[in-house]
């Protein structure tokens, strides 16, 4: 029985998660540069597309076998972890900055701490139900006081990001259950190959006005192969050893790396607002998570949830 909180996490899944935090908070950094040319479903479809490729490459030398008995569950996945998100995040790099999409990804450690109650892969708590409301204050605050005006376009953005990282979230106990009953590499190959049918209409729609540049082009290469394929497979085979709300906890480090990356390479401008909002969804995923730095460092005992 595994504890919920990230100190159960082994040393070294901890630090793959790190790794992997760094990877997906640079992948807001790509949306955001490819999104504006190639269009959403374009990106989206060249991003799975190129995933799926990847693994199923890696299915093939690897010798594995295709979990298609499994389809119902793998299409569950294919929609809320992949399709879905994918395109709701590259719709929101046409408005949205990258360090915002970052930061209200966050929001995916809340919604997946009550999905994860609701699939009784974990329990919720007073600590935990306190870190969803803060949580969900600090999205107010980003939308409301960051560097981007408010209107309705940023709002629909915001909105965009948050039911995409409620796609994580959902996805997340359904991951863990998966992975008791399927290798992890197959179930990356089999959820991205579904995927690629999901969204390749609307990509097909699209594919008249979009544009390629060798910047996108290299942009999607890299999310596509690496953010989304290899790094796919990694997180699976982590979640095969933690709980689905532990899995989750590197997510209050992708903004750390989505907005450092946005501001260095993109020049997208910081204001008090991407600051307290931003720490205030840290905070929240601290809480949910049962993650306490000071413990790793000094051995401070945490207090029961």
């Amino acid at each position: 029985m595994f504890s919920p909180t990230i100190g159960a996490v082994k040393t070294r899944h901890f630090a793959q998660l790190v790794a992997l935090s760094a990877l997906w908070g640079a992948s807001f950094m790509f949306i955001r540069m490819a999104a504006p040319v190639m269009g959403p479903w374009v990106l989206a479809a060249g991003r799975v597309g190129l995933a799926a490729l990847t693994l199923v490459l890696l299915m093939s030398v690897l010798r594995h076998a295709w979990p298609w008995k499994e389809w119902r569950m793998l299409a569950v996945m294919a929609l809320l972890s992949v399709a879905a998100p994918f395109m709701l995040y590259a719709w929101a790099g046409l408005y949205l900055p990258a360090g915002y999409s970052a930061l209200l990804n966050t929001t995916a450690v809340l919604f997946g701490t009550l999905s994860s109650a609701w699939f009784k892969e974990d329990t919720l708590t007073a600590r935990k139900l306190l870190g969803c409301l803060i949580g969900f204050i600090g999205v107010g605050l980003i939308v409301r006081l960051g560097p981007v005006p408010l209107d309705g376009t940023t709002l629909v953005a915001a909105l965009a990001c948050v039911c995409a990282a409620a796609c994580y979230g959902l996805a997340t106990p359904v991951m863990k259950r998966a992975t008791a009953r399927m290798q992890p590499l197959s179930i990356a190959a089999g959820i991205h190959v579904m995927a690629l049918v999901l969204v390749l209409p609307g990509a097909a729609w699209q594919w008249p006005e979009a544009r390629f540049t060798g910047a996108t082009l290299a942009a999607t290469a890299v999310l596509g192969i690496v953010t989304s394929g290899l790094a796919y497979w990694a997180h699976l085979r982590i979640i095969r050893n933690v709980t689905p709300v532990a899995a989750m906890s590197p997510v209050f480090m992708i903004p750390v790396f989505g907005v450092a990356w946005g501001h260095l390479f993109l020049g997208e401008a910081l204001s008090p607002g991407i600051f307290a909002g931003g720490a205030l969804v840290l905070v929240a995923s601290a809480l949910v998570t049962g993650f306490n730095p000071l413990r790793r460092i000094f051995g401070v005992t945490d207090p029961a949830p």
